[in-house]
């Protein structure tokens, strides 16, 4: 079994919950090469607004943002097996690895200004992050229902059929989303 990098697992306890440890390993993998390839660190990713698109005095941290939508889709995930079971069946490893992994993109769509705050680089502004955490899982063997989840999740994926899993990371990112953009936070 491959050990895990102790930074992700700090980063992101949540990776425990998927229980294939393959994919658990490559989950974490693909983290680690967006972190490798960044200008942000972990550290940043605890500190700077999970948007751009909320303008300045967003408190709400990336990781906080990110780690409530993969709680929420968890919660979401689990409701359904059990009251839909077999008719709506949710694969709760695709849903977590696909939660945790939806916006590992904007690892290389953002760059630090010279202050320290976060903006949209040049690569972001060309490449945005479906299609850049799309390309970082598919180079670490994430599997295509998990690759799905990662494109469809924003904007991007109105225009495709999303799974069941994708439907639900589309909309625990975006219940926790548009709130703060609907008040101009």
């Amino acid at each position: 079994m491959e050990k895990i990098n102790p930074e992700i697992v700090e980063l992101w306890p949540e990776i425990e919950w998927i229980s294939d440890p393959g994919l658990r390993a490559k989950t974490a993998k693909v983290w680690e090469q967006a972190l490798e390839k960044s200008v942000l660190t972990a550290d940043d990713l605890n500190r700077i607004p999970f948007t751009l698109l909320c303008g300045p005095g967003l408190k709400v941290t990336f990781m906080d943002h990110k780690r409530a939508v993969v709680h929420i889709a968890r919660d979401s995930g689990l409701k359904m097996n059990e009251f839909f079971g077999d008719e709506l069946p949710v694969d709760m490893d695709v849903l977590l690895s696909g939660a945790i992994l939806a916006d590992v993109g904007k690892l290389l769509e953002y760059e630090l200004d010279k202050d320290g705050n976060a903006i949209q680089g040049g690569y972001g502004k060309l490449v945005r992050h479906p299609f850049s955490g799309l390309s970082l899982a598919e180079s670490c063997g994430i599997p295509p229902e998990v690759c799905h989840i990662i494109a469809a999740h924003a904007g991007e994926g109105d225009m495709v059929k999303r799974t069941t899993e994708a439907f639900i990371v589309h909309h625990a990112d975006f219940m926790t989303f548009l709130p703060f953009k609907q008040r101009g936070a």
